[in-house]
């Protein structure tokens, strides 16, 4: 066995352990305090760039959910004023079959200019609602390449999207005429109906996918990116305990080479 006054190898490796021990130690109260495991990009650099993407599909996931939620509320705007003008053909269609007869004595003048009027009372609801002309709709709900997008097609609801154009029930006969075409524009209305209703249905699946793909994204970030407590509770003792043997290690060390000096004397 060798002494030195000049190099402490005891002393320079309780050191080294002791720096290498404050690095386990600062990480594990860095995850601890912070709750993640990933708190730099050192700590692990491909799982932090997956675990980013999943927090970004989340991210878009949830914008897209408060687009379905915007879309589903024009959706219902447009419904209500469907439902609406569905009642204002019925009372067109009352009024069309009273005037028809041609053996009543009723006031045709005064049931046209009622008719009249709720036609204009057609045009003016389905103006309020955009439904006065066939237009596209669609809803952005996920990144997803083509299938990131839910809409069709609505299609005019107004007086001339449903053929009613120029209807009258001044005589018997336009009356007789005007119960047949507002038949067929009953078909008309249910058929822009049957649009609405089929994309408000597929904005509810989305939504109720997007909600699944939020909490199994979430799930698969958390995996990844979170600390594991109780692991890092262990850590921490364990680095605790060897930060004391290793300062007690170093101070040992120190005092090692004062033997030597008792060589000199």
């Amino acid at each position: 066995m060798s002494f030195s006054v000049l190099n402490n190898i005891a002393s320079a490796n309780a050191q080294a352990n002791l720096a290498t021990t404050n690095i386990g130690l600062n990480k594990a109260l860095n995850r601890l305090s912070s709750g993640l495991r990933i708190n730099s990009s050192g700590d692990d650099a491909a799982g932090l760039a997956v675990a980013n993407s999943y927090r970004s599909t989340v991210a878009v996931l949830n914008q897209g959910i408060r687009n379905a939620g915007d879309g589903l509320s024009t959706l219902q705007i447009k419904d209500g004023a469907l439902n609406n003008i569905s009642t204002l053909i019925d009372r067109l269609a009352t009024l069309a079959t009273e005037s028809a007869s041609s053996s009543s004595t009723v006031d045709r003048s005064a049931l046209n200019l009622e008719f009249q009027d709720v036609l204009s009372e057609i045009d003016r609801e389905a103006g309020v609602a955009g439904l006065n002309a066939s237009a596209g709709f669609s809803v952005f709900v996920s990144n997803n390449s083509g299938n990131g997008t839910i809409g069709g097609t609505v299609g005019a609801a107004d007086v001339a999207g449903l053929g009613l154009t120029g209807l009258a029930v001044d005589s018997d006969t336009n009356a007789a005429s005007a119960v047949s075409t507002l038949a067929t524009a009953v078909g008309t209305l249910g058929g822009v109906q049957a649009q609405v209703g089929t994309i408000e249905n597929r904005l509810q699946y989305a939504v109720s996918l997007a909600q699944s793909q939020i909490v199994n994204n979430t799930a698969a970030e958390s995996r990844i990116r979170d600390a594991n407590i109780a692991e890092e509770s262990s850590n921490l003792t364990k680095y605790n305990i060897l930060t004391q043997s290793g300062v007690a290690a170093l101070a040992q060390a120190n005092q090692s080479i004062g033997s030597v000096l008792q060589l000199l004397r």
